[in-house]
């Protein structure tokens, strides 16, 4: 199996199951991309978004696949694992002076159980220990902005279509611990 990342951020050279569990009871772990998860975490990508860019007027069939498929980078992508199956991604990418959190997919049958909160813990334990700024954008009026709100992100900026947010190294720190 690929290198992983245990639910507590650590590497390691055997993928380990999370502390969290999943709602059915099993671990999960981050693993890394492969050229191979791409149209998988494509047809994700267009699964999770769909209703918020049809609601913006802006779904396109093509267009939401090719956008991630133009983006995609197994260096900075993980692959969200439950019981051996794919449920998610999440990528962090350097760029302008921050990590970039993008890709934060999750299957929407493991959506709202927890998954989610613990996968992102784990993403900003990382950069905090890297002292590093994460900023990310989410699409006006998605209910996944709760999420990032409940880990220490604060908007920054927005326009019609997006909402740009930031979180500062340990923001947001005891919060996310409980939630």
């Amino acid at each position: 199996m690929d290198a992983g990342v245990a639910g507590d951020g650590s590497r390691s050279d055997v993928a380990v199951p999370g502390r969290t569990a999943s709602a059915h009871g099993a671990g999960w772990v981050l693993r890394s991309a492969t050229a191979a998860d791409i149209e998988v975490i494509a047809e994700l990508r267009a699964t999770v978004m769909r209703a918020d860019l049809e609601r913006l007027g802006r779904y396109d069939e093509h267009r939401v696949r090719q956008r991630l498929r133009d983006s995609f980078s197994t260096e900075h992508t993980s692959i969200i694992m439950t019981d051996r199956e794919l449920v998610g991604c999440v990528t962090v990418r350097p760029a302008e002076g921050r990590q970039w959190l993008e890709h934060f997919y999750l299957a929407p049958r493991h959506q709202g159980r927890g998954l989610g909160s613990a996968v992102l813990r784990t993403v900003l334990r990382r950069t905090d220990k890297q002292g590093m700024t994460v900023g990310l954008n989410v699409l006006q009026g998605s209910a996944a902005r709760r999420i990032y709100e409940r880990h220490g992100f604060v908007v920054e900026a927005q326009d019609p279509i997006d909402v740009f947010m930031v979180r500062p190294p340990g923001a947001g720190a005891s919060i996310a611990a409980h939630a």
